[in-house]
């Protein structure tokens, strides 16, 4: 029996699953139908409860980048990759508590939106267009591509045929907009989170069995740590062949810090669940998130790790190796998936494919906002009509799909997927915080400086990281971070000197914030310690 394909239980498991998710779809369609408008549409305004909100943010942020990219990762760096997970922890609170009353407050649906009532319409739509760039070419993209690399291997399909087949499968969630991937969204969750579980529980189990404990997954976790202990610290000092990857405390309050913000914070993808309810539910729900993706790490990054530990012992060396001959960590998870028993195969492969499915419904989604919403109602039809601007919005979602799948298709020389997408993805980050810390929280900046950061972010990125090798080696090699707190820095520093030099009259229409937008309850103080309080004991184990 080939082990490469699903068995008739697999294949039960995952049409229920399918069916599932189609049917409740449609059933919430319907049933929480309220009018064709594109706020409707796009936002679910006033339909998303904070479980729906809360699973909304994982589903759409967890993907195949996590299940492989950081599984990946996990194998090759180890337990530090989790890094990502747990400090969005601490930034969603941070969001929660600082940046969605001020969004709130004055009715943003879309960045853009924001860019344009707080600066002008100029430094709006160059940030449209960068963020469609990089949601298409970079995100969608890299979902798709992961996504079809795991499911061809778990299941023999060629890749082409997966990635059209993920590609029709969301597009028919996203195309029912946001109130119905809100709600799919939950049952994603749970899919992935049961699916992750099962993998995870195999994995130790096998290790434990491999170092005559049985199946005693308790012993497989000391086994990791008798094994493994160079994969189980959080922080790396210089001397780390890791260092360039995750450069020491930047992890916790440097250029990760930037990223999380700016990835929480700022980006249409994420922020938009939260943009259709009330300050109360939409902090709940970001907080609920929040405690979520402290176990993303036991899903995802463990089983790269445990196996690491079994490929050093000999195991899997054939599956593990790459086209050149050499190990690939990305084939970490799909290895162990095909592991599984019929019927649990099933189950982890519904699980990889709601993960998947969820962050392209969520990714389209955000892309079709954008572009009717601030590039074509804005643009090419201003007396468009809502039902006109949503029927847009559903044919950006079909259009990008088609172009991330082909773009999907070019991404096959990628070691890890996840540290390439960060990376990338950093090179637009410190701009992007920039012009949105600044522009809530001080009054003087203008429009100008504004600009000059979202051009700027690009440029001085891209110097940072080629500068060593246009000069020869002169120029030091910086790590991602590092290169990101260094543009964050010059891009803050330009933008006071621009607005403090060329004051201009502002034509802001967003309401300054108060000291009334920041005050929280009693239950989000306590639960945001527990947050803390968890981080900190993690952190502090595994230094």
């Amino acid at each position: 029996m080939n082990v490469n394909q699903l068995q008739t239980a697999d294949y039960i498991v995952f049409v229920f699953y399918f069916l599932v998710i189609a049917g409740y779809g449609y059933y919430i369609y319907h049933k929480k139908k309220k009018t064709d408008t594109s706020r409707d549409f796009f936002l679910a305004e006033g339909s998303l409860t904070w479980w729906a909100i809360g699973a909304s943010l994982i589903a759409s942020n967890i993907s195949a980048e996590h299940f492989i990219g950081m599984s990946g990762s996990g194998f090759a760096i180890g337990l530090a990759i989790s890094t990502y997970e747990w400090m969005a922890a601490a930034t969603l609170i941070l969001v929660a508590w600082f940046i969605i009353p001020l969004y709130l407050k004055n009715k943003i649906y879309t960045m853009p939106q924001f860019l344009a009532e707080r600066y002008n319409g100029l430094v709006s739509t160059t940030m449209a267009i960068i963020w469609l760039l990089v949601y298409v070419f970079v995100n969608l993209s890299s979902i798709i591509y992961l996504g079809a690399l795991a499911i061809a291997a778990i299941t023999g399909i060629s890749f082409d045929v997966v990635v059209i087949g993920l590609c029709l499968f969301s597009a028919v969630v996203t195309l029912g907009g946001m109130k119905v991937i809100g709600y799919t969204d939950v049952i994603q969750v749970l899919v992935l989170i049961i699916g992750g579980l099962v993998t995870t529980y195999l994995a130790l189990s096998l290790l434990a069995e491999q170092f005559g404990f049985g199946n005693d997954i308790l012993k497989g976790l000391t086994v990791l740590r008798d094994e493994a202990p160079d994969h189980l610290h959080m922080i790396f000092d210089k001397s780390s062949p890791h260092y360039m990857e995750l450069p020491g405390i930047s992890v916790l309050i440097g250029g990760m810090l930037i990223n999380n913000l700016a990835y929480w914070g700022c980006n249409q993808y994420i922020v938009q669940r939260a943009l259709g309810a009330d300050l109360r539910t939409a902090r709940t729900g970001i907080l609920f998130a929040a405690f979520l993706k402290l176990l993303i790490p036991v899903i995802a990054v463990l089983p790269g790790i445990v196996m690491f530990v079994l490929h050093e012992k000999g195991m899997f060396r054939q599956e593990m190796m790459g086209p050149a001959g050499s190990v690939k960590p990305d084939q970490a998870y799909p290895t162990l998936m095909n592991l599984l028993p019929a019927g649990l195969k099933g189950v982890a492969f519904a699980a990889l494919t709601a993960a998947i499915v969820a962050s392209l419904a969520g990714k389209a989604n955000s892309i079709s906002t954008i572009f009717s919403l601030d590039i074509y109602h804005k643009y090419f039809n201003k007396d468009a009509s809502e039902r006109k601007v949503v029927l847009t919005g559903r044919w950006a979602v079909v259009i990008s799909l088609v172009l991330g799948g082909f773009v999907a298709r070019k991404l096959g020389a990628l070691d890890q997927a996840y540290q390439f997408i960060q990376e990338y993805v950093g090179f637009f980050a410190p701009g992007v915080l920039a012009i949105f810390l600044l522009g809530l929280f001080w009054k003087r900046t203008s429009a100008q400086a504004a600009l000059t950061a979202a051009i700027s972010t690009i440029l001085i990125s891209v110097v940072l990281k080629f500068l060593p090798l246009w000069t020869g080696g002169n120029f030091p090699a910086l790590p991602f971070f590092n290169r990101m707190e260094i543009t964050f820095v010059v891009i803050v520093i330009l933008m006071v000197v621009i607005s403090l030099a060329k004051p201009t009259k502002s034509t802001s229409t967003i309401i300054p914030p108060e000291k009334a937008d920041f005050q929280v309850s009693w239950s989000f103080v306590l639960l945001s310690l527990v947050i803390s309080g968890i981080l900190a004991a993690l952190y502090t184990i595994y230094w």
